[in-house]
This record gives structure tokens, C-alpha cells and sequence, in this order.
């Protein structure tokens, strides 16, 4: 090979080492806003957002487990904004329903405007009974998608940002769900034998952990005696029947629960796909991580918060109450259940709970959540005022 050979090869070998070593980095991650969110019942994030050119601030709940961005029915209709018939349809775990839509609007975050949004329309009447407030829509994955969200329960802040290169917190665990509009996180629960399963990451779903009766039924880990007992949840389409237990462990990449408070459902409307998926991991468990949610690299971060220890909630009342026209009333009593034994009915108004007569339904909850302790109800009944007393039971009894 002839000297001048040498030269141009040398020289080719230093273009292609420097070409190499070029790498397209992408623009850093910019905070574009932060703001306040409130807890709800189970760990449900909601906060206030405005729809486009209309006035009122709406309550909206911060949802990973919704495939869209949707507003309430009847707020659609006070507000007045125009609605259009389509052919798509939404599944819940109560029933599955074609939607109409709201064409090309925007949302107005404090600090931020995010505007070409679809948002489908749906009945949201039973979360606002449920909640003791107004739910004016829910906010999925049409929003988070666009950017990378980071949720703090230890201040209580959501802040949003702008798609790029982020460095992740130390201590924590990279999630790479699978992700198709809604994230599915591998997970494994055990109760007598252990089995991997596949869970949607649910921040919608106020619980800890949901169940299908296909997956516990296949899987064989509930061959101990542990006892379940009758509950419901409600979603799209209304109320739907479960049973209430404990699943002995439950772990979530290198975090590690016992005892956690479970339910499982028959699901009718096949929303788990199974055997896809078993079911899914609600916010009573995940909002013990600050989260960093990247759906543009499917990342989702986890870092242990200041609620990582809490206690969870073993209490069991088997009572369904909702605020109705400005009234908190009972219209579920489950069989056998504390809140049969203490005599309540279906149609009682319920007056005070241990003497408190806020008629705040997130409340009354907290009231009944001390497994073993004696509650005074105070109950209009027909007209009557009656004294009633119940004994919250303990699930790990």
C-alpha cells in the first residue's frame, strides 16, 4: 500500500472516530409551572383548572388510569359548551358507554395554557356523590403526555415541564411500564404462593390494590383462610359489587408491603384484558412515592416520601353513603356488615357523626377509619332522629 493510501485511510479513521463521538443531546427539561393539589379520600389528586374562554374554575382529578382528558356532563351543559356525537366509546369497571366530544379547547392550568384538547363528555354525577364535591372532569393522558409531570405529596405540588433531558433523584426506582395511553407496571402479591402479574398504574383509582376474580382464581393465591368480605366501587356506569380482604404482600419493583388492603371484582366489561392484566395499583399505595412521570421515554420514577410508612386503612363498615341534594344519605348496606349490625338502613340521612354535623362526606370517612373503635351516627330516618351506634371492624381480624 503505497504511502499517499496511508494518509487518506488515517485520515478517513479520525472523520469517522470524531463522527462518532457526536451525540444529539436533547435540550434540558424547563419547569413551566407549579402548583397546589388536594387528597381526597384514597389519595385522589384533584386541583382547579379553566376550560377556554369560559369563567368558572373546575375541579378536575389527576388520573394516569384515563386514556383522555374528559369534562362532566352537566358541567358541560351549565357552561353551555357545544358537543359533538361520535362513534368512540369508553369502558370502565360498570359499564361501557359511547361518548360525545368538545372539540379544540384549552386548558388553563395556573401558569399554563394547553390548548388543541378533545375532551370527551361523560357522567361524573356518582364521583361527585362519592367525593362530597363537585367533579367537573378528569385529566388523563391526551394532557400528560405532552410533558413530564412531577407529583410531591410531601408539599402537596404538581409541577409540569417541558419534554428534555432530566436528572432523575437519587434513592429512588426507574419504572419502565409499558404504555399505551394508559401505564401498566409489573408487579408481584403474594398470599400463599407468589405470582407476577401485570397492573395497570393507576392514580385515578382510590384504593390500594384491585383484583380480578379471573386472576386470583387462576392463580391460586388465595388458598388461605383469610376472609373477604361484600364492598362496591364506583366508576363509569355506576356501582359494581367486590369483595374487601387483605393480600399479604405486594411488591412494586424493589418495595416491599404487607398486609394490603385489596379488593377484587368479577370484571363484566373486560377492562383488564385478562389474562393481560390482573387488575390494578391504585393511589392509596402510590401516593406513598413522590412520582416523575415521562411518558415521551416511558419512564416513571419513584422516590419514597415522607408517606411511604403510613399505616394503611384495615377499617371495614360495609356502609355506602353519598351526598345528595345537599344531604349525606345512606344508599348501600352490605350484608353482615358493622353498618348492619348497628342497624342502619338504606334512606337514612345521615344528621352528624361523633357529634360533627360538617356534612362532609370526606369527614365522616376519616371518623370511621379507627378499626375497633365504637361510632355514634346520628340518623334521620322518616322524619326521626335516631342514635346509632357502630363498631368499625378491623380486616387483619
Amino acid at each position: 500500500m503505497t504511502r499517499r493510501k496511508l494518509i487518506v485511510l488515517a485520515l478517513l479513521f479520525l472523520v469517522i472516530a470524531a463522527r462518532a463521538q457526536e451525540e444529539f443531546v436533547p435540550s434540558p427539561s424547563v419547569m413551566l409551572t407549579k402548583f397546589p393539589f388536594r387528597l381526597l379520600t384514597g389519595g385522589i389528586v384533584t386541583f382547579k383548572a379553566k376550560v377556554s374562554n369560559y369563567p368558572d374554575s373546575l375541579n378536575f382529578i389527576f388520573d394516569t388510569g384515563s386514556g383522555g382528558i374528559s369534562l362532566d356532563s352537566s358541567t358541560a351543559a351549565r357552561l353551555k359548551i357545544a358537543t359533538r356525537e361520535s362513534d368512540r366509546t369508553i369502558r370502565g369497571i360498570a359499564g361501557i358507554r359511547k361518548v360525545k366530544f368538545a372539540y379544540n379547547h384549552v386548558l388553563h392550568l395556573p401558569g399554563l395554557d394547553v390548548d388543541s384538547l378533545n375532551f370527551h363528555i361523560n357522567d361524573y354525577d356518582i364521583l361527585s356523590s362519592v367525593y362530597g364535591e363537585k367533579i367537573d372532569g378528569i385529566i388523563g393522558y391526551s394532557f400528560i403526555s405532552r410533558y413530564i409531570i412531577k407529583i410531591d405529596y410531601d408539599s402537596l405540588r404538581l409541577s409540569v415541564h417541558t419534554r428534555g433531558s432530566i436528572k432523575y433523584p437519587r434513592g429512588g426506582y426507574m419504572m419502565r411500564p409499558i404504555l399505551v395511553n394508559i401505564p401498566v407496571a409489573t408487579a408481584t402479591v403474594r398470599d400463599v404462593d407468589e405470582v407476577n402479574g401485570r397492573f395497570y398504574f393507576d392514580t385515578g383509582a382510590g384504593m390500594c390494590l384491585l383484583l380480578s376474580s379471573e386472576f386470583v382464581e387462576d392463580s391460586l393465591i388465595l388458598r388461605s383462610k383469610s376472609k373477604w368480605y361484600y364492598s362496591q366501587a364506583e366508576g363509569l356506569g355506576g356501582k359494581t359489587p367486590m369483595k374487601q380482604g387483605i393480600i399479604k404482600q405486594m411488591k412494586l419493583g424493589p418495595y416491599k408491603f404487607r398486609n394490603v388492603p385489596s379488593y377484587i371484582f368479577d370484571d363484566e366489561y373486560n377492562i383488564t384484558s385478562y389474562p393481560y392484566l390482573g387488575g390494578l395499583i391504585g393511589n392509596d399505595l402510590l401516593r406513598r412515592f413522590n412520582l416523575i412521570i415521562n411518558y415521551s421515554t416511558r419512564d416513571m420514577h419513584l422516590t419514597p416520601n415522607s408517606h411511604y410508612r403510613d399505616p394503611f386503612d384495615y377499617s371495614y363498615t360495609g356502609l355506602g353513603m353519598y351526598f345528595i341534594d345537599g344531604e349525606v344519605r345512606i344508599l348501600d348496606v352490605m350484608k353482615g356488615s358493622p353498618a348492619e349490625k348497628a342497624g342502619l338502613k338504606v334512606d337514612d340521612i345521615i344528621l352528624a357523626v361523633q357529634n360533627n354535623f360538617g356534612k362532609s362526606i370526606q369527614e365522616y370517612k376519616n371518623l370511621m377509619q379507627n378499626p375497633g373503635e365504637r361510632v355514634k351516627i346520628l340518623v334521620n330516618r322518616n322524619g326521626e332522629p335516631i342514635v346509632l351506634t357502630m363498631k368499625v371492624m378491623n380486616l387483619m381480624k
